[in-house]
C-alpha cells in the first residue's frame, strides 16, 4: 500500500526523531516498539532501544489509512479505539510495556498523521482545533455536609435561576464544567451546579480512611446526589451527566422523578461491558500519565486543543485508585437493564445524548437503552466524543440549550 512506503516511514521516523514532545517524554525511555500491517512495518526507538520491537500495534493496512487522515473517522481516532472496536487490531509482545509508554505511541501517530500531510514539522504539541476562551466564568465554591463526606460545590449563574445540576464523569471532577459555566446562554436563566464526589477534586477522603478505600455502587451515588441538592437546596434541578454520570441519571429518573424538572443523560446506557482495565492502578505504571492517556482516546479528534488540554490535565490529578474504583461502577455494579424500561417520562422528562466518537458507550449502545425507555428522545452528536461538556462545551451547548429552554417554557 502508497502510505507505507519507504520514503514515508523514513519522513515519519526522522520527525520523530526531531520532535521536541517525544524528546520529553522518552526522556527515560529505553524503548522500540513498532506499527505494522500485512506487510508493512515502521519501528521507533527511543534510549538505549532493545534490538526487537517490546511490542508492536498491528492491524490491516486499510484501519492504519483510516486512523492517520487528519481527522480520522469514529473508532480509529485513537489506539484504544481501534483496540476495542476495530476488527484485526492486536497488541503483540509485552502489554505492560504498551500500557508504561501509551502515550509515546500516541504522539508518535501523531506524528505520522502530521508528516502524511505534507506538512513540515515541527507538529504542534496537541494538534486539535484552536478555541475563543469565553470570559471567565463567575463562580462561587463553598462546602456542605453530606455525613460523612465534605462536598465541594461550585455555582454560576442567578442565585434564583432555574437549577441545573452537573455530575462529573469517572475520576473527574466539577472542573469540567467551568467553560459551561461561563456561557451566558445558560447563566442567563440557570444556576448551574457542579460538585466534586468524595475522594475527588476538593472534596476529601472522610478522616482516617487510607487511599484506595473509595468505592461507588448504585445506592451510594444515589444517596450523595440527593444529599446535596438539599444540602445545597437547589430547587427541582434538572440533571446533567455524562458517561458513568449518565449511567445514575437514568436511576434518579427511575427513582425520583417528581425531584427533577429533567434529565439529560449523555454517554449512557443500562449496561456497558469491557471497560474495566488492570492498568489504571498497576504497581509498574505511572497513573498519572495511564489514565489520562486511556481518557484522551475518547475524546473526539475535533475537540478543541484547550479543552483537551485541560481534560488530560484533570485525569492526570485524580487520586490514587479513584479512577479505577469508578470503572468499578460504570463497567461493573451498574446495570439496570432489568429496570430502565420503568422510567416514567411522562413525569421526568428525558434526553439521552451521545457523541459520535464515544467507542466505549457507542451511540448504538445508547440508542438501544433510549429504545426501552417510552418517551426518551435520543440524538447521536456529531463531531464530539465521551466529555460533551468537558472536551468541546460550545459544540455541545448547542445540543443543551435548546433543551433547556424547552424545559424554561415548560
Amino acid at each position: 500500500m502508497a502510505l507505507w512506503n519507504e520514503d514515508f516511514v523514513t519522513a515519519w521516523q526522522t520527525a520523530t526523531v526531531a520532535d521536541a514532545v517525544l524528546r520529553r517524554q522518552a526522556r527515560h525511555a529505553g524503548l522500540r516498539f513498532a506499527f505494522a500491517s500485512e506487510a508493512c512495518r515502521a519501528e521507533f526507538a527511543f534510549g538505549p532501544a532493545p534490538d526487537r520491537p517490546v511490542f508492536t500495534l498491528h492491524a490491516p493496512a486499510a484501519a492504519w489509512a483510516k486512523a492517520l487522515q487528519p481527522v480520522p473517522p469514529r473508532h480509529h481516532h485513537s489506539i484504544f479505539a481501534m483496540r476495542m472496536r476495530v476488527p484485526g487490531f492486536a497488541i503483540m509482545g509485552e502489554e505492560l510495556a504498551f500500557a508504561q509508554h501509551a502515550h509515546l505511541a500516541r504522539r508518535v501517530l501523531e506524528v505520522g498523521r502530521w508528516v502524511l500531510e505534507g506538512r513540515a514539522p515541527p507538529v504542534p504539541e496537541i494538534p486539535r482545533p484552536p478555541l475563543a476562551e469565553p470570559e471567565p466564568a463567575e463562580i462561587r465554591g463553598r462546602y456542605v455536609g453530606v455525613p460523612p463526606w465534605r462536598i465541594q460545590i461550585e455555582q454560576a449563574g442567578p442565585e434564583d435561576g432555574l437549577d441545573l445540576l452537573c455530575l462529573h464523569t469517572a475520576g473527574a471532577d466539577g472542573r469540567q464544567f467551568h467553560r459551561l459555566m461561563a456561557d451566558r446562554r445558560l447563566t442567563q436563566h440557570w444556576r448551574l451546579t457542579a460538585f466534586d464526589l468524595p475522594w475527588h477534586g476538593k472534596s476529601p477522603p472522610p478522616s482516617g480512611e487510607a487511599p484506595g478505600a473509595w468505592f461507588l455502587d448504585t445506592e451510594r451515588y444515589v444517596r450523595i446526589i440527593m444529599g446535596v441538592i438539599a444540602a445545597a437546596g437547589l430547587r427541582r434541578p434538572v440533571v446533567l451527566g455524562a458517561s458513568m454520570s449518565g449511567e445514575i441519571c437514568l436511576e434518579l429518573a427511575l427513582r425520583h422523578p417528581e425531584s427533577f424538572r429533567g434529565i439529560v443523560a449523555c454517554e449512557a446506557s443500562a449496561h456497558i461491558e469491557g471497560r474495566k482495565v488492570a492498568w489504571a492502578d498497576h504497581p509498574q505504571v505511572n497513573q498519572a500519565v495511564f489514565v489520562p492517556e486511556w481518557i484522551e482516546g475518547l475524546m473526539a479528534p475535533q475537540s478543541p486543543a484547550p479543552c483537551a488540554a485541560d481534560v488530560w490535565w484533570h485525569y492526570s490529578q485524580g487520586g490514587h485508585a479513584t479512577f479505577a474504583r469508578d470503572i468499578d461502577f460504570y463497567s461493573g455494579e451498574w446495570d439496570a437493564r432489568d429496570r430502565v424500561h420503568r422510567i416514567d417520562t411522562a413525569r421526568c422528562p428525558l434526553w439521552m445524548l451521545t457523541g459520535e466518537y464515544d467507542y466505549s458507550c457507542t451511540a448504538e449502545h445508547s440508542a438501544a437503552t433510549a429504545a426501552l425507555i417510552p418517551g426518551a428522545r435520543f440524538t447521536m452528536m456529531p463531531g464530539i466524543g465521551h466529555f460533551p461538556f468537558a472536551e468541546n462545551p460550545p459544540l455541545f451547548a448547542g445540543h443543551l440549550v435548546p433543551i433547556l429552554d424547552e424545559l424554561r417554557r415548560g
